[in-house]
């Protein structure tokens, strides 16, 4: 059974999260503040985590930030109740996978759950990969520089195991979004820069001027690993 940890400081939101996702058929974790929702998480390590952004104490961007810290890639979405632009981008910057803002039906929250949950699967084709002196070894989620261990994010994964995928294709920063965050639509293509400046500090001999991620000027990105 998919189990589910809901970490929010509103005992309405935790009980209707809560009746809800029982009902569909998942198993159901709660929290009711940051620090109490992380130890749980890193405790039963669930299989999603629904993480409220504004809690006292220990903020959800706090917990997203600890978690992927320790190197623990649970699926993360986010809840927030600004609906700010600046918010949902920072809780993806720090390593959340989606993200959904109060107040949101049900049917909505059900679907970006499943949404979220279906993607592991799709990053399962591809097991390891090398080029240059990198090889990252997708199945056990390390990467190697030569001899030296670098350490890449869950989501810089999903972005080089969709650059090997797609190997010499020009991928917009919008079908990034659409397919390794999975949002049809997303007020912002920052973060895909974002991470991609990151991943070539870690992956390329000369960052400034990369030799595998190339930047395809007024488009986006292409990847070439020979």
């Amino acid at each position: 059974m998919t189990r589910i940890l809901v970490i929010d400081d509103e005992p309405e939101m935790v009980r209707g999260l809560r009746d809800n996702l029982s009902y569909e058929g998942y198993e159901v974790l709660t929290a009711r503040e940051g620090r109490e929702g992380l130890a749980t998480a890193l405790k039963e390590l669930p299989d999603l985590i629904i993480l409220d952004i504004m809690m006292p104490g220990m903020s959800g961007w706090d917990v997203c930030r600890e978690l992927r810290k320790k190197e623990v890639h649970i699926p993360i979405i986010m809840l927030t109740a600004r609906g700010q632009e600046a918010d949902t981008v920072m809780g993806l910057e720090l390593g959340a996978d989606d993200y959904i803002t109060k107040p949101f039906s049900v049917r909505e929250l059900l679907a970006r759950v499943r949404a979220v949950m279906r993607r592991p699967g799709q990053r399962s084709d591809i097991d390891s990969y090398a080029f240059g002196s990198v090889r990252i070894d997708f199945k056990q989620c390390v990467a190697f520089r030569g001899t030296r261990q670098v350490s890449l994010t869950r989501k810089e994964l999903d972005i080089m195991r969709y650059f090997v995928a797609h190997q010499g294709e020009v991928l917009s920063r919008e079908r990034l979004l659409d397919e390794v965050w999975g949002y049809e639509r997303f007020p912002t293509t920052r973060t895909v820069d974002n991470h991609i400046l990151k991943l070539r500090q870690k992956l390329e001999d000369d960052p400034e001027n990369p030799r595998f991620i190339q930047t395809v000027h007024g488009i986006g990105y292409r990847f070439v690993g020979a």
